[in-house]
């Protein structure tokens, strides 16, 4: 009996720590909801409330306390409680009995991997732009209540635990802002691989047939997924949801969690999405192992109330850009055709960039606070000094896997000795550990020529011999005129739409971004065609004189044309028989 009455104390006292959250939609349709927050037992004179100012898997500041208003706190007697601002993102309350209550009003009207959207479709809510915290009890369980809509018919679907009805529980504060929730009328598919539960939720007004069209697709990546590094995580709670909202309402995104992804898209499965919004779910799941689990060092713990800086992204995102693309080739989702084809892109964006000067990929990471979904209102000159993290170690992840096969080695052997290394028991890596890595895997002078050239340094691999082994031709049309300028139709004529690219003829010839191009060697230009087909008809090396208008003034200048640098990345139709052996090795299904 006395032990029995121990264990209820115990409990009861555990049970009174819990924070508790309840969240209602009543004026979804302006966008509304209405949080109420419970702190028991506060011990100190006062305790510091506030909004996230950064959100998992993104490294830039979002201010979400600008969205909140309402904002009142009162002690357990109902009595309102005094409330100082030392910041704009967070409250400072007096506490008077132990326990602060709270209650404000948020807006929230952008569905995406960042932001929270709230209306009569659904309640889209990513936990840091939604619900204040107490940074001082973080360690604290948390319960949440979601008060859906029964008349639009809401469920709740989450990495949360679930406890009761549409109650919801997570161990603490981290675990929370990391559980982004969808509350629709959503339609549901799972099944079990190796004991554990792969669940899609899908918040789309098609039809079950075309859900299942595209689960079996999804089904096919996450085994593919499996392959590359040989077993699943371990998920929390034995589950991982996706959380799927493809719907005109919403902002198109993909944002990795710890059990979870969220994919958005305004196209549905029935309006284009079957065929675009599937590389996502191949890039997003990909991440519940690189990036969750095979986590950079400095990235852990997540800041978030600040702006999050990794050296890392080339690898955490780049190859996992990689693999999203031949993960969909390997699943049978693209033909060979196509991703060969689909390499075209990203290759010529990395590879042709002025940037490579300036920044190597950890460098190019390091933007990441100033890029990814980044606001700013002055212009900025990100096509002569940026290079995407996604797009430069998605080419540097190609460039090693092909680099390794030339040792009858690969990346996905690699990526499962990093899984086992760091991933699996979830030690942070620096990027000196990546190196580290790949000594071990492929040899110490393989793995630093790589690094002191194309990590730390920003040269470029040797790709036509790399793509010559498994039977892919890459190559420039060496007599092909070249300006380089991004141009548009106005009604004023033919206007430069990006700032020009240094060494560019048009660079050199001083041209900048919105600049109204009127005419070519006395030739008027007043459509973007026109102007591509006089451009096209010249020689390398041709001098023309090009009029344009800057700020209401005609002006003239001359650029001499160079050789257009495009890289044109093709099959080899006529590999030998041992060539296409290794393409297959490369590409085929795991």
């Amino acid at each position: 009996m006395k032990l029995w009455i121990t264990f209820l104390l115990v409990s009861l006292s555990l049970q009174a720590q819990t924070n508790t959250y309840t969240i209602s939609f009543d004026n979804a349709v302006h966008h509304e909801a209405v949080v109420n927050v419970s702190f028991p037992e506060i011990k100190s004179k006062t305790l510091r409330v506030q909004m996230s100012r950064s959100s998992p898997g993104r490294y830039a500041i979002h201010e979400f306390a600008k969205n909140v208003y309402g904002f009142k706190a009162t002690n357990e007697a109902g009595e309102t409680l005094e409330m100082k601002r030392e910041d704009p993102y967070s409250w400072e309350i007096t506490n008077t009995d132990g326990t602060i209550n709270i209650e404000y009003i948020l807006f929230a009207n952008r569905a995406d991997g960042t932001y929270s959207q709230i209306d009569e479709t659904h309640a889209h809510l990513n936990m840091p732009a939604t619900f204040i915290y107490a940074e001082s009890l973080q360690e604290r369980p948390i319960e949440i209540t979601f008060n859906t809509r029964k008349d639009l018919n809401w469920k709740v679907a989450t990495q949360l635990k679930h406890t009761q009805g549409t109650t919801y529980t997570s161990p603490n504060l981290y675990y929370f802002l990391d559980s982004p929730t969808e509350i629709s009328d959503y339609k549901l598919r799972e099944f079990k691989v190796d004991g554990q539960n792969i669940r899609f939720v899908l918040h789309d007004p098609g039809t079950e047939a075309e859900f299942d069209e595209y689960w079996e697709k999804v089904q096919k990546i996450v085994l593919q997924e499996k392959a590359v590094f040989g077993a699943l995580p371990i998920y929390d709670f034995g589950e991982y949801t996706f959380l799927a909202c493809y719907m005109p309402n919403v902002s198109g995104d993909g944002m990795e969690h710890r059990n979870s992804t969220i994919l958005t898209d305004t196209e549905t499965l029935a309006n284009g999405g079957m065929k675009s919004n599937i590389g996502t779910v191949s890039h997003e799941y990909f991440h519940s192992w690189n990036v969750e689990r095979i986590r950079p060092a400095d990235l852990e713990p997540f800041k978030f109330d600040r702006a999050n800086m990794s050296n890392s992204l080339w690898f955490a995102e780049g190859f996992t850009s990689y693999y999203t693309n031949l993960i969909l080739e390997r699943a049978g989702i693209i033909t060979v055709e196509e991703y060969v084809k689909s390499l075209n892109g990203t290759f010529n964006y990395v590879w042709n960039s002025p940037a490579l000067q300036f920044f190597n990929p950890i460098e190019m990471s390091n933007q990441a606070p100033f890029v990814d979904a980044a606001t700013s209102v002055d212009p900025v000159n990100r096509e002569n000094m940026f290079i995407s993290y996604y797009s430069y170690g998605s080419v540097l992840g190609l460039a090693l896997d092909l680099s390794l096969r030339e040792k009858n080695l690969n990346l996905d052997d690699f990526m499962k000795l990093m899984w086992s290394t760091y991933g699996k028991n979830e030690v942070g890596y620096e990027v000196s550990d990546i190196e580290k890595t790949l000594s071990t895997y492929a040899g110490k002078e393989f793995s630093k020529d790589f690094f002191n050239n194309y990590i730390y340094a920003s040269q470029m691999p040797d790709y036509e011999t790399l793509f010559e082994q498994v039977g892919i031709t890459i190559e420039r049309d060496s007599s092909k005129a070249f300006l380089g300028a991004t141009l548009r139709n106005t009604e004023n004529g033919v206007e430069v739409v990006r700032n020009t690219m240094i060494g560019s003829p048009a660079y050199v010839a001083g041209l900048d971004n919105g600049d109204i191009i009127t005419s070519v060697n006395g030739t008027p230009v007043n459509d973007k065609e026109i102007f591509n087909n006089l451009i096209d008809s010249k020689n390398i090396g041709d001098k023309i004189t090009i009029e344009y208008v800057r700020f209401g003034k005609l002006k003239t200048t001359t650029a001499i044309l160079l050789a257009d640098p495009t890289y044109h990345i093709t099959i080899d139709k006529d590999a030998k028989k041992t060539i296409l052996k290794a393409r297959e090795s490369w590409l085929s299904k795991k």
